[in-house]
């Protein structure tokens, strides 16, 4: 019963949690979107409605049920990678570290881990999962929020992972979610900003943008989320202009319901979908 009773208490603080600091963010993008887009962003919300909606479905899902998981193996976590002996540092060796240095470093390799296991879910048997992500075909800074609760999972336990075994202080940690966090709701935006030339140093909501492309010459590019770099380094950076086109994934038929997007991982033909993509990216390397 106590476990229980933690459970909804962590479920009933993260959904309270999320619902303020959600305003701020949906303050910003409202008015930063009228100063480019003028009257015709009123038409572009419009649009994306029924995408938005199902975005914050799959979030209130995951606030309730997928968070409080979180909670708990992020306990697990620390004490499985410190039970092995793996951990490289301990958050007293970073102690003399200056803060402004070591929020940095964080930041930097949380990004760079990041951009690994991107193309891991893009290459591997987690696609399925990392799918329903790139089923939003109206994307808009909310498309951050849809992701299965799978794909929640992985991703927090590879990048967590990496860095308790670094033993980054906690405020480090800290500091790296929630820059990341916040920079991927603004690269989901939907603006037509390109960077010029600083694209190759930071990710920008265009270069993102055609990461979620449905145009098959853009089928494994730009991983990152806040240094392009990474993309340039690894030769998967492509930022032609400004994306324009279709969204979404083409082989992967993801209904707009919360039962299609979450079944979606489970279904035998999700994981044949990988392989057809695979097959499609070869042939488009090869014209």
């Amino acid at each position: 019963m106590d476990l229980l009773a933690d459970f909804l208490r962590t479920s009933l603080d993260s959904v309270v949690t999320a619902g303020i600091g959600i305003l701020t963010p949906a303050l910003f993008f409202l008015c930063l979107g009228y100063v480019v887009k003028r009257k015709t962003l009123f038409t572009d919300i419009r649009r994306a409605l029924p995408e938005t909606g199902l975005n914050l479905k799959i979030m209130l899902f995951n606030l309730v049920f997928t968070v409080p998981v979180i909670v708990v193996a992020s306990t697990f976590l620390w004490k499985f990678w410190h039970a092995t002996g793996l951990v490289l540092f301990t958050p007293d060796d970073w102690g003399n570290w200056p803060v402004w240095l070591v929020v940095p470093i964080a930041i930097v390799i949380g990004d760079f881990v990041g951009y690994w296991r991107h193309r891991f879910e893009h290459n591997s048997f987690l696609w399925p999962s990392h799918a329903v992500h790139h089923s939003d075909t109206e994307m808009t800074w909310l498309s951050l929020e849809r992701f299965h609760p799978i794909n929640r999972l992985t991703t927090f336990a590879i990048d967590s992972s990496a860095l308790l075994i670094l033993g980054l202080p906690p405020y480090a940690i800290v500091a790296n979610s929630l820059v990341r966090h916040y920079y991927g709701f603004f690269i989901h935006a939907d603006l037509p900003w390109t960077y010029g030339k600083w694209n190759i140093l930071f990710v920008s909501p265009a270069m993102h943008r055609w990461h979620h492309s449905a145009d098959e010459v853009a089928y494994g590019t730009n991983f990152a989320t806040v240094f392009g770099l990474w993309d340039w380094a690894f030769g998967t950076h492509y930022v032609p202009g400004p994306c324009n086109g279709p969204l979404g994934v083409v082989t992967d038929k993801i209904d707009r319901t919360l039962w299609s997007q979450f079944s979606y991982a489970f279904r035998p033909s999700a994981y044949g979908n990988l392989f057809r993509r695979k097959i499609e990216r070869d042939a488009a390397a090869n014209e």
